[in-house]
């Protein structure tokens, strides 16, 4: 540590090293830089995160933080979906109250009055747990590289988890009652024009898609129902990994249809109910025999559906045939001797 005169214009400059790296300021008189001095020196004796909130004036923003050293450095080990849960929650919640704020200045006091504001505007428990998840990451790999002294987030305690029923799958009749919907639909039905309206007779349209089509549409809620898979399992499961009485889960999908691990990173083996190996089996002929390697849902180029198709066809195909509303009509247009006869016999699918 030292003082000098500074050689290009009149003033001092004090020098000194910190973290392995040489430091300097300048000062216009020279007793001020003597005070910097003297005050270095007694703060480098306490620690050294005494000597950063002299010396750093809080160190870089969280955003640059984030945008600089976080983005590069720990995100590329995430998957794309977590990328994208975290780019999603910090726009809505992080950003516009600390994102300006230095690192050093995100201290215990201020992120314990962010998370009461997010609590007092009506965010959810859930969705703040996701932002700690995020803001935590993010303060721990700045501890890590000793931008700051420890993650001051970890100190906040976090608001009591939301109480959550069990989830009650549905019964294999209403499965059933959907499936048949989604293999013959109605038509649909265009109403007429009210009063005051351009006149307009009620008509009705043809159902929507193909019988190919429907076909996989009933495949895909046999699949979540009986065989528990996850969305992004199902799109990229192959026909390779359906067995005579299992179903071999090792593989998921990311949300632009590229290919990843399981969300456990491990593999595991489905009990293959019988109703189930002969809608694949009947589905299968209907799609040209297609080979192990190939996806049972695909597009047009034969690669898995992304998010996007995914939603749309939530939207389209499964979200109309849900509605708590449309659970008369599954009644009235099936039987259930037809939900009795496949189910007759809970056995897996015989050799």
């Amino acid at each position: 540590m030292s003082i000098e005169r500074s050689r290009n214009s009149n003033g001092w400059v004090v020098r000194w090293r910190e973290q392995g790296r040489q430091r300097s300021r300048r000062f216009d008189r020279k007793r001020d830089a003597e005070a910097f001095e003297t005050d270095l020196r007694r703060r480098q004796q306490l620690g050294p995160l005494a000597v950063q909130q002299l010396t750093t004036r809080g160190g870089p923003t969280l955003d640059q933080w984030i945008e600089q050293r976080w983005a590069s450095e720990h995100a590329p080990h995430l998957a794309q979906s977590t990328r994208e849960r975290y780019a999603n929650v910090y726009a809505c919640h992080i950003s516009d109250p600390l994102g300006d704020l230095p690192l050093g200045e995100l201290t215990v006091a201020r992120l314990r009055a962010w998370q009461a504001d997010l609590l007092k505007e009506g965010v959810s428990p859930g969705t703040v747990s996701k932002c700690r998840t995020f803001l935590s990451s993010v303060l721990r790999h700045a501890a890590e590289s000793e931008a700051i002294a420890g993650n001051p987030l970890s100190l906040v305690r976090a608001p009591r988890a939301e109480h959550r029923d069990a989830v009650q799958p549905l019964a294999p009749a209403t499965v059933e009652r959907i499936r048949q919907m989604l293999i013959a639909p109605p038509p649909r039905e265009v109403e007429a024009s009210a009063s005051g309206q351009r006149k307009r007779r009620r008509y009705e349209l043809p159902a929507v898609g193909t019988p190919r089509s429907r076909q996989l549409d009933a495949l895909i809620v046999a699949l979540l129902a009986y065989a528990g898979l996850r969305p992004g399992e199902l799109r990229a499961l192959r026909w390779g990994d359906v067995h005579e009485n299992t179903i071999h889960v090792q593989r998921a999908a990311n949300p632009d249809g590229s290919i990843k691990a399981t969300k456990t990173e491990h593999s595991r083996a489905v009990r293959l109910l019988s109703p189930l190996a002969q809608d694949l089996r009947e589905y299968r002929l209907i799609a040209g025999r297609p080979t192990a390697q190939s996806l049972v849902l695909s597009n047009d180029r034969g690669a898995a559906w992304d998010k996007t198709a995914w939603q749309i066809w939530r939207v389209d195909r499964w979200t109309p045939l849900a509605a708590p509303p449309a659970s008369s009509l599954y009644r009235d247009r099936t039987t259930s001797g037809t939900v009795s006869s496949r189910y007759s016999s809970p056995s897996p699918a015989s050799p």
